[in-house]
């Protein structure tokens, strides 16, 4: 559904988060299916034509029938933060005068600690799993070692740009959320597999993309689902965690530093996130561990 479809009042929102916050495609399309959502059930449920007409109570019941039907906290979370920033913005553009969301508080969520990977699971791969044959195997190598040792995100991998890779200073500048850049180090003989992989794909692919870093065997630049996949299939032959997805490659980056004795703020920075908040999360993991190591080798544990 495009904006043109959708009323105004949401349509403008939508506008401000996809043109002045520069959210993704994906992340503007969650909040559309919220909205919709929600302003669906309420005209439903009690006649409601507009964002004017919205009360807490609304809200509430709408979150109870979300309940209901067992969607988990960290969703219901995510409508809330969806309704929160949408009238946020009503307000401040003077559409509306009142906030129904300022009594409406967010569940409380269970600290779910994340999935790594194993280091010697990550070194096998490397040294004992078999890749494809030409440029196919060299992408597929270049994919896991830039997960694991830059941290980046999917979306960020996939649209890294040859122009983004500096062989001078052995670094990777990667665009983030909301067109933040950061600059990321990385391991000279992995910056000398970068400057082969640019060199093998003019030799080795017919009219190979010169603007993306990495492409498919026939020289396109390469999708998510795919990257997802090489990821699953790779970790699947070395490990038998649950999860195995670009982000939990992302997840063990960060957690590895740290056990290392990494500054958390520059681990933060090397992520991209906004806030320390959201990187004390993988200090928690270490918690455990010593935790873990401590009931095993105490004497009075």
């Amino acid at each position: 559904m495009s904006l043109g479809d959708l009323p105004a009042h949401i349509a403008n929102f939508l506008s401000y988060l996809q043109f002045e916050k520069r959210y993704s495609v994906h992340t503007v399309r969650a909040y559309q299916d919220d909205l919709i959502d929600f302003f669906a059930f309420s005209a439903k449920e009690f006649e409601v034509s507009g964002p004017q007409e919205v009360t807490s109570s609304f809200v509430r019941t709408w979150l109870a029938s979300l309940k209901e039907k067992d969607l988990s906290t960290r969703s219901l979370n995510r409508k809330i933060s969806s309704l929160k920033s949408y009238f946020k913005f009503h307000l401040r553009a003077k559409s509306l005068d009142h906030n129904p969301m300022t009594v409406i508080v967010s569940p409380k969520m269970s600290k779910r600690l994340p999935t790594i990977v194993a280091r010697q699971d990550l070194q096998d791969i490397m040294a004992h799993v078999e890749f494809p044959p030409g440029i196919e195997g060299h992408t597929h190598r270049l994919i896991i070692g830039l997960f694991y040792l830059t941290g980046m995100r999917l979306s960020e991998l996939v649209q890294l740009k040859e122009r983004q890779i500096d062989g001078y200073k052995s670094t990777i500048k990667v665009l983030g959320k909301g067109n933040k850049e950061r600059v990321i180090p990385l391991q000279n003989d992995w910056m000398e597999a970068i400057k082969n992989y640019m060199d093998t794909k003019g030799k080795e692919v017919e009219n190979p993309n010169r603007e993306y870093l990495l492409i498919g065997k026939k020289g396109k630049p390469l999708y998510a689902k795919y990257v997802y996949r090489v990821v699953r299939d790779y970790l699947g032959q070395v490990t038998t965690i649950e999860k195995k997805s670009p982000h939990v490659l992302r997840h063990t980056f960060a957690t590895h530093l740290l056990e290392n004795g990494a500054d958390l703020n520059a681990v933060k920075e090397l992520l991209g996130h906004s806030s320390l908040a959201a990187t004390q999360v993988y200090t928690h993991l270490n918690i455990e561990k010593l935790k873990e190591a401590f009931s095993k080798a105490h004497p009075k544990a």
